[in-house]
């Protein structure tokens, strides 16, 4: 018996929208500025208090050091380190565009060859 992994089992971030990826990128890009009151926070992301511990609860499952310490967030590490924990939103790329994407020597042009290689890899039964 096969077993089916699911999206989250396979990467723990899991899917996101785009406009939630935007909201986890501008959380953490306002908390590189500085430290931020939770009030400053909703007030620039235009939140409200729910979503905004949703959004806090994703980034800390995402790995983002992010900490209240006397009323204020705050992020913990650099910025590259942090956005290297975000998801990305699927760009519905069909494989060509894939193919064209892959060419190159970096991490994540290795990330995508990987990808396309489980897709167009023959099957044997």
């Amino acid at each position: 018996m096969h077993r089916i992994r699911s999206a989250t089992a396979a990467n723990p971030a899991g899917s996101v929208t785009a406009e939630r990826s935007a909201r986890l990128y501008r959380i953490v890009a306002l908390l590189d500025a500085g430290p931020k009151t939770r009030d400053q926070l909703l007030r620039r992301l235009n939140l409200d208090v729910r979503s905004f511990y949703r959004d806090l609860e994703k980034l800390r499952r995402l790995a983002v050091a992010v900490v209240l310490a006397e009323h204020h967030y705050r992020l913990e590490e650099s910025l590259d380190s942090a956005l290297s924990h975000l998801p990305f939103p699927d760009p519905q790329l069909n494989v060509h565009e894939a193919i064209a994407l892959a060419k190159g020597r970096t991490r994540a042009h290795r990330k995508l060859k990987q990808q396309l290689e489980l897709i167009t890899r023959p099957r044997m039964h």
